[in-house]
């Protein structure tokens, strides 16, 4: 082979490289497209908030009390995007979480929830996030009752 020749080629690129390149196009798109369409490009937004919680829990001296659950940083989250479940369904009986001032809480913001008169024991309190379909639990505490 002519080094001369190797160097002075006007040929464009290879028939190879293009082809590699068709396929290469094809397969994002078709990625792409199916993601949408099967709907999960719905779900990219729709992921729980960054955010750092606190949990307390005050007995009040009695046989109720109060959860706590303080925002300590992070995404601002909205109220009605939250509530404070138990994994004993007797605790929270009947009861709401406490409104917040705010509709979105940010740093230093609380929601509480007080416990049910006639619970007593171990069981897990949950702060959960729940938009749509999708849920998920930003911070759980521990509490006993006597």
């Amino acid at each position: 082979m002519k080094l001369q020749t190797l160097f002075t080629e006007r040929r464009a690129v290879s028939p190879v490289i293009g082809v590699i390149l068709m396929v290469a196009i094809t397969v994002i798109l078709a990625a792409v497209i199916g993601t949408f369409v099967l709907g999960l490009g719905d779900q990219v937004g729709d992921t729980a908030p960054n955010a750092n919680w606190g949990a307390e829990f005050d007995a009040n001296g009695g046989e109720n009390g109060t959860v706590t659950f303080t925002h300590q940083g992070g995404d601002a989250v909205e109220a009605s995007e939250l509530s404070i479940t138990a994994s004993d369904s007797t605790v929270f009986e009947a009861m709401n979480a406490a409104e917040p001032s705010d509709a979105r809480l940010a740093a230093g913001d609380t929601i509480s929830r007080e416990i049910s008169d006639n619970f007593g024991g171990t069981t897990t309190a949950n702060l959960v996030w729940e938009k749509g379909d999708r849920s998920s639990i930003l911070r759980s505490i521990t509490i006993t009752v006597d």
